[in-house]
């Protein structure tokens, strides 16, 4: 007997409804800031993303412009001459003039990337390379707690719960100010491993949990069959712990992508930085904070559909268990 679908699990009409239970939110947001006589100006954020610059060919020394050619002109003087390629250049002196040092003989608009793409820039840079150290940290301080060692257990144990039990930001502060100080690490990489250092303790206990979760008697098989502890761990219970960890390990490098904007207390110029000079300049809090809430998620809405299509394809290759 087929089961009558209820209003609510018609698909067609959730979407409706969630679309308009949106727009109703970002209407009723509008109206308050509205009601605070807030002025938008949308105007002033493009120029943040990418701005015209003008380059100049300066000449170094006084002298009579001569053109050889639509792409090659030529500065002929007393103390010598100098050849310049002008192609895609707007001339700013015909042929005969004089030129003095330090004048614009040719000119050219480009596009420059502005602000926000450099701090979006920034942050990709440093969640990449703390993720990947935090990765290692965490494949090593899964293997040391479940190892049968009960120095190494001790040693996981102790670092899992002290970096979990404290504030990252109280971290990145004792990171950059003592250890960074007396090694003299810049506050990028300062920044970079103090986030390592955090999440790899809660990889860790993710990956630990995924190979706690392998049967054992896969583990006995192997070693039945004449593998080693290094070749079982590698070989068996490795890929299928990290198949299984897959969607954790993705919340967790969202989590760290988020909370890199933290390193803005230490003179790292990445997105949320670069947002807070924005406001500073424009004096517009609404649109920089939702320009640059927007570029967060689509970074981290880029990575989850990633790890969306790795799950797809594993589950087409046999499953993620």
């Amino acid at each position: 007997m087929k089961r009558h679908q209820s209003i609510l699990e018609n698909r067609p009409l959730g979407h409706l409804l969630a679309f308009l239970f949106f727009v109703a939110l970002g209407y009723s947001m509008y109206l308050a800031g509205s009601s605070i006589n807030y002025i938008w100006k949308w105007n002033t954020i493009p120029k943040y993303f990418a701005y015209e610059h003008t380059v100049a060919l300066e000449s170094t020394l006084e002298g009579r412009v001569k053109i050889l050619s639509p792409k090659e002109v030529e500065v002929v003087g007393e103390e010598g001459s100098e050849k310049f390629l002008v192609a895609g250049y707007e001339l700013a002196y015909e042929e005969g003039e004089i030129i003095y040092p330090g004048e614009a003989l040719a000119k050219k608009e480009e596009y420059k990337a502005g602000p926000l793409l450099l701090g979006l820039w920034m942050t990709i840079k440093i969640s990449l390379i703390s993720g990947v150290i935090a990765f290692f940290i965490g494949a090593i301080l899964a293997l040391m707690k479940i190892s049968k060692a009960q120095v190494f257990r001790d040693i996981a144990t102790v670092y899992i719960e002290v970096i979990r039990g404290t504030p990252l930001l109280v971290q990145i502060f004792i990171f950059y100010f003592i250890i960074a100080t007396i090694f003299e690490i810049d506050s990028f990489y300062a920044g970079a491993i103090s986030l390592a250092i955090f999440y790899g303790a809660y990889i860790a206990e993710v990956l630990r949990g995924a190979i706690q979760s392998i049967d054992k008697g896969q583990q006995e098989a192997a070693l039945s069959l004449g593998m080693n502890y290094f070749q079982t761990m590698t070989l068996i219970i490795i890929p299928q712990a990290l198949k299984r960890s897959l969607p954790s390990l993705t919340g967790e490098m969202i989590a760290l992508i988020k909370d890199s904007s933290l390193v803005s207390v230490i003179s790292v110029t990445d997105l949320t930085k670069v947002g807070r000079e924005m406001v500073a300049n424009t004096f517009s809090p609404f649109e920089t904070w939702i320009v640059v809430a927007i570029m967060y998620f689509a970074i981290t809405s880029s990575l989850s559909l990633l790890a969306h299509r790795l799950e797809d394809n594993m589950k087409k290759r046999g499953g993620m268990s």
